[in-house]
């Protein structure tokens, strides 16, 4: 079976998987679970995110919402190529929605979908030498030790974190929702360095055109 084969596989089971409803660490999930992933052997980007949230899970496309919109600015990719599995991966930590607290606030990714997903999924990725990942729970899979104590100082660290990382590179990157507009403007090297910066390695890893 050649990998290809082997990620299709992965793919489908990751698809077809219900284990927050029918074995979960904690509540069931109180709706049909809907994973949505994208992968292939030769995307060189994965971007790691959080969960999708109900538009998503509506849809079963990823980011396609006002934040995907936000985040396909900060990368400087057409809505075509961001969707283009062949050159970019999109794997949240949390596969399905996992609903919504009393306040309406999106939950935290579900426990279940990482351990079980996760290591198998980029295995049969090891193309993808950069990481981008997207808010405090992609941080703390893919960066470890190398996290701060606050998302805010994670990113601020963007340009160390990214000169320890290599194979993949990783790139801290705080959620595009609109929420954190204030945030951004509080913080113009974000705008200015870390997006110049994330823009050339983003299309340095797309084949030449």
């Amino acid at each position: 079976m050649t990998r290809k084969e082997e990620l299709d596989a992965l793919l489908a089971r990751i698809r077809a998987c219900r284990i927050c409803r029918d074995a979960p660490l904690s509540h069931p999930l109180p709706h049909e679970p809907r994973p949505v992933v994208a992968a292939s052997t030769t995307a060189r980007i994965l971007i790691a995110s959080q969960a999708p949230g109900t538009k998503v899970h509506a849809s079963g496309l990823p980011f396609d919402d006002a934040s995907g919109d936000r985040l396909r600015e900060w990368l400087a990719v057409s809505r075509q190529e961001f969707y283009d599995p062949a050159l970019i991966a999109i794997a949240p930590m949390g596969f399905c929605f996992p609903g919504q607290d009393a306040h309406g606030s999106d939950l935290p990714p579900r426990r279940e979908c990482a351990p079980a997903w996760r290591a198998p999924l980029l295995d049969l990725m090891p193309q993808v030498d950069l990481v981008l990942a997207v808010g405090g729970y992609a941080q703390k899979w893919h960066l470890g030790n190398l996290r701060k104590d606050s998302l805010s100082e994670t990113v601020r660290a963007w340009d160390a974190i990214s000169r320890a990382t290599e194979n993949p590179k990783v790139i801290p990157l705080p959620h595009p929702s609109w929420r954190n507009t204030a945030w951004i403007r509080k913080n113009p090297w974000f705008e200015t360095e870390l997006l110049t910066f994330l823009r050339q390695a983003v299309r340095m890893r797309f084949p030449p055109s």
